[in-house]
């Protein structure tokens, strides 16, 4: 004897107070909701993640003393950061953010001229980046047909 179980319960999922706030601040900063971009949200975990590693490049910079004056590399690290958090809130709202993203990764690129294994970050975060542009807009594309069905 099977137990039928009742298709309109399983549909509804219910979340715990905890668990609904999670969900809600995650939707929130990656600016989610009924039409979410898979492409933006790829984008924001990429940028978010470079962001870190763009200071450090920053302080790295400072350390060795690359720059006259040193302090020119904290000052270029905290510029682009601050380009990265300016994509990350643009990037909610249009298509723009996603263009100052690719600005990031070609400025990430050219550091690499003052210390060579800028490269290597470049390659590592500029190919995330292509990635996440290519199969976040596929899958936005594939919701969309399935969404329409």
């Amino acid at each position: 004897m099977t137990q039928q179980k009742d298709p309109k319960k399983d549909a509804d999922l219910r979340l715990s107070p905890s668990e609904q706030l999670g969900y809600s601040s995650v939707t929130g900063i990656a600016g989610s909701g009924a039409r979410s971009s898979t492409q933006r949200a790829l984008a924001s975990v990429t940028l978010g993640f470079e962001l870190i590693v763009v200071f450090l490049v920053g302080l790295a910079i400072f350390g060795l003393r690359l720059l006259d004056p040193p302090e020119l590399g904290i000052i270029a690290g905290v510029a682009v950061c601050g380009l990265c958090i300016l994509a990350l809130a643009l990037m909610r709202r249009t298509k723009i953010g996603i263009y100052i993203g690719w600005a990031v990764q070609v400025i990430v690129f050219l550091g690499g001229f003052f210390l060579t294994p800028i490269f290597a970050v470049a390659l590592m975060f500029g190919s995330l980046w292509v990635y996440c542009m290519i199969k976040g807009a596929k899958i936005d594309r594939e919701r969309a047909l399935f969404a329409s069905l």
